[in-house]
């Protein structure tokens, strides 16, 4: 299995992971669907419209499941440039989850 293929299976387990909480992300599901894990996340990332998905998990205590997340993880920094996995950072940190 590629690196691609893995990060797309880690997204769709986050969104599985979600359900548990009564949390449907059904704008993320349909983009999972539509262009696979790494766009998803790089589209994600470029958009500022597209944070109340992550403020739903901030609200949940599930930052941990978030694509920002899987992003700066040290397994699937490859996929994506120093400005992505920053922005990505910098969206984790303003919610303080390096705290």
């Amino acid at each position: 299995m590629s690196l691609e293929e893995e990060f797309d299976r880690h997204l769709h387990q986050l969104g599985e992971a979600t359900r548990k909480h009564n949390y449907i992300p059904t704008y993320f599901i349909r983009m999972l669907e539509e262009f696979g894990g790494v766009e998803t996340a790089k589209r994600l990332l470029q958009k500022t419209d597209a944070l109340q998905g992550l403020f739903t998990l901030w609200e949940l205590g599930l930052l941990k499941e978030s694509v920002e997340a899987a992003v700066i993880s040290e397994k699937f920094q490859a996929l994506f440039t120093k400005e992505e996995i920053s922005e990505a950072r910098k969206r984790l940190e303003d919610l303080g989850y390096f705290d």
